[in-house]
């Protein structure tokens, strides 16, 4: 029986599968369904939990080189919002592209976690492998 970590079952047989340079999205509760990708559904009530939630759990076993975002993130999103993303973030190379492209990268992602946040563009795509040392 786990007791410490992710216990979602769901949740650990996706992150179990992910592999170099495979994506993984963490959506918020807007975010369009693609039946093709496997999506874990964890969302309860608005913002619970939250992308940022989701994130936080998994970062400590998920090596990511990048994460993406849309552009309209910055646009739609306070500054303390801004700031508590590049928090959750620190140290992983971040890119933001515009949200028409963000959804077109979504096919190719191994999986799906769909949250209950409420954030205008909140999306992540994390993508697996180490980070470029220089």
């Amino acid at each position: 029986m786990i007791i410490n970590g992710i216990l979602n079952p769901q949740i650990n047989s996706l992150l179990a599968r992910v592999r170099h340079t495979n994506k993984l999205v963490i959506a918020d509760r807007g975010f369009p369904y693609w039946p093709e990708i496997e999506t874990v559904d964890i969302s309860l009530v608005d913002d619970i939990p939250t992308v940022l939630q989701v994130l936080q759990a998994i970062l400590p076993n998920f090596e990511t080189s990048e994460i993406i975002m849309a552009q309209e993130f910055l646009e739609e999103n306070t500054p303390d919002v801004h700031k508590g993303f590049a928090k959750a973030m620190a140290g992983i190379p971040l890119t933001h592209i515009p949200h028409v492209e963000f959804k077109k990268r979504v096919p190719g992602s191994i999986g799906l976690i769909r949250t209950g946040d409420t954030i205008q563009y909140a999306n992540l795509i994390l993508v697996s492998g180490p980070k470029e040392s220089n």
